[in-house]
């Protein structure tokens, strides 16, 4: 059986750790994943996980392979000017796309159809294909403006997926809190894991 096919982004927003236990996940149970990475991406990936990705596409896949401490021969990189990459097409539309974590100027350029690169394509694709498309904002307070897009958005089937940790399961780590948003996005697109302990199950 084929594998599962996503697309997983990780822009400029905090919280970029999200993004990569949620490859990790998806990796570990045997789907094929496409990264992206916004420039910002980049830039807090280091200042959060002193995760330095730079070089060509080959050795940035390496960096987040060696960080992951994963083979990774089901994962791929694509940067965000290679509009000619397979899921900048709708023949070849992977299962579902996950922004995670997700700007709030991210949001705008997708709620808007401001396809400028890459990843706001992948995005666009999603949704003319009326594929699962899910977003995670990391951003407090949410304007009116930043709500206003995802209400938008949520009325075309966007999934939208605040990074909001639950408490009930009696985190005691923040790898605890990490595994929560984690599991809840996965939760989005039917990826069976074991993050976290689900209400009314027992510790």
């Amino acid at each position: 059986m084929k594998p599962r096919h996503f697309t997983v982004a990780i822009t400029g927003a905090s919280g970029v750790v999200y993004g990569l236990k949620v490859v990790e996940e998806l990796l570990r149970g045997g789907s094929r994943v496409s990264l992206l990475v916004s420039e910002a991406g980049f830039a807090v990936l280091r200042q959060e996980c002193g995760l330095d990705l730079a070089g060509t596409p080959g050795e940035i896949l390496d960096g987040v392979r060696s960080h992951l401490g994963l083979p990774g021969e089901l994962l791929g990189y694509y940067d965000l000017n290679d509009l000619f990459a397979p899921i900048a097409s709708g023949s070849a539309a992977p299962d579902a796309m996950l922004v995670v974590p997700c700007s709030m100027g991210t949001l705008s350029r997708i709620s808007c159809g401001n396809s400028g690169n890459l990843l706001e394509r992948a995005a666009d694709v999603m949704l003319k294909e009326g594929r699962p498309l899910v977003l995670v904002p990391r951003e407090t307070p949410f304007n009116a403006i930043h709500l206003e897009h995802m209400l938008k958005l949520a009325r075309l089937g966007v999934r939208i997926v605040p990074a909001m940790p639950g408490f009930y399961h009696d985190p005691e780590t923040i790898e605890d809190l990490v595994d929560f948003v984690a599991g809840k996005v996965l939760d989005a697109v039917q990826v069976e894991h074991t993050l976290f302990r689900r209400w009314g199950s027992r510790p």
